[in-house]
């Protein structure tokens, strides 16, 4: 199984509204084949804190007991070498079995968010970076390091820099 870099995802949402045009862009992204909505979970606590759920996954069964089998195996692998690797893939296939790594009680999301508010959680797999990731390992490419930069880290790094800069100033 071909598998791109994978993305947790927690957004949450004022009103416990997730908006159509929310679910228009994902299922874009998904017919071209740019990610894969591996599973996501959302909950919806209205006023008086009543939870609706809805999960989601464009995962066959078999897909979702492979991707199992994958991260199983990985973990596996790294408590306990070759043995733990087999052992793991067959828990994490079974782990799978119903299509969902999310599951009704996904981090006590109930109690996290506050009424009249929704929150999505979901796994995202980048399918536009395995091309890439081959192009690079064949040109003898190799991965050292990779990170998401947000907006407020690029705020940060400004503060950072005005508080360095007024410190130089204070010294002259």
């Amino acid at each position: 199984m071909t598998m791109g870099p994978v993305q947790l995802l927690v957004v949450g949402f004022e009103g416990g509204e997730f908006k159509g045009e929310i679910v228009a862009e994902l299922d874009r992204l998904l017919e071209n084949d740019i990610v894969r909505l591996i599973d996501l979970l959302f909950v919806r606590k209205d006023e008086n804190g009543n939870v609706e759920k809805i999960l989601r996954s464009d995962l066959s069964p078999e897909e979702a007991e492979a991707f199992g089998a994958t991260v199983g195996a990985l973990i596996g692998y790294g408590a306990a070498g070759d043995k733990g690797a087999e052992l793991g893939a067959i828990e994490g296939a079974a782990a799978l079995e119903d299509g969902h790594i999310f599951d009704e009680e996904v981090w006590y999301v109930d109690d996290a968010i506050p009424n009249g508010t929704a929150a999505a959680i979901a796994l995202l797999e980048h399918r536009w970076a395995i091309p890439l990731r081959e192009g690079i390992r064949n040109a003898g490419g190799f991965h050292l390091a990779d990170a998401w930069i947000h907006p407020a880290d690029l705020v940060g790094i400004g503060i950072v820099a005005a508080e360095e800069a007024e410190l130089q100033l204070t010294k002259t």
